[in-house]
């Protein structure tokens, strides 16, 4: 088993979370988070001010998946959160241990 965490522009969220219910990915969870990469941030003008904004919105997904899954899901999240521009964020892959379903007890793929 495997847990991908993709970070990417909010804006895509809904195009990815329909790529991965085509490829039959159980489920996924997504959190507001800030960060910075090689885009470092960018400047906004508000009521003649100027302000620098450091930390980005983005949105975190974590992914459970089955080691077969792996591949297709990664290509499903690359072509549905690209817009060639920069920031359009990264994809981890780590090894998942175990898994849990608490409702059922089930543990292993069978809890994915």
């Amino acid at each position: 088993m495997k847990l991908l965490t993709a970070i990417i522009k909010p804006f895509k969220l809904e195009e990815v979370r329909d790529e991965l219910s085509k490829l039959g990915v159980a489920g996924l969870t997504a959190t507001e988070v800030k960060g910075f990469g090689r885009q470092k941030g960018h400047t906004e003008l508000y009521r003649g001010a100027e302000y620098v904004i450091d930390f980005l919105p983005k949105t975190k997904l974590e992914i459970a998946i089955n080691d077969n899954q792996v591949d297709s899901v990664i290509e499903a999240i690359s072509k549905a959160a690209s817009t060639g521009k920069i920031g359009d964020g990264k994809i981890f892959v780590y090894d998942l241990e175990q898994a849990i379903r608490i409702r059922t007890g089930e543990t292993g793929p069978d809890a994915l």
